[in-house]
């Protein structure tokens, strides 16, 4: 009697990946029956649906009402989705400094000289102490 390979499970976020891809690529807000025709059928029209909610929920992904359902656009591109993810993941963390310093320990020469490039071009802080964007240093907007 041979046995049966359990089911590969895709790796965390793929779906969410797959579907964001079909709404970055549309001219325009998708339903989740129009999302599955881009993914070309891969998916049941429920997964899709259950995805965009939760992407909607995650505040990833806007929606409009189109009849009795909804249609998904992309609040981000996939570059202010990944800074959106860094900000979420920097914010779980009691300890921002070690966590930054961690982050930039990291990172390679020409990514920590982007960095530092971007840093020095950032809108500099009023006299009165505050950080680039208004708080004082260290603290979110």
């Amino acid at each position: 009697m041979s046995e049966t390979p359990p089911a590969q499970r895709r790796p965390a976020g793929e779906l969410e990946a797959s579907v964001l891809a079909a709404l970055w690529a549309a001219k325009g807000p998708l339903t989740p029956a129009e999302v599955q025709g881009e993914l070309d059928g891969r998916l049941a029209r429920t997964t899709v649906t259950t995805i965009l909610s939760r992407l909607h929920d995650k505040g990833a992904v806007s929606r409009t009402r189109a009849g009795r359902g909804f249609a998904y656009s992309p609040i981000h591109d996939s570059a202010g989705l990944t800074a959106r993810r860094m900000r979420s993941e920097l914010d779980k963390q009691d300890d921002r400094t070690t966590a930054l310093a961690r982050f930039v320990s990291e990172l390679t020469y020409e990514d920590e000289r982007l960095l530092r490039t971007l840093l020095d071009e950032a809108e500099p802080g009023s006299s009165d102490g505050t950080g680039p964007h208004g708080g004082a240093p260290g603290t979110t907007p």
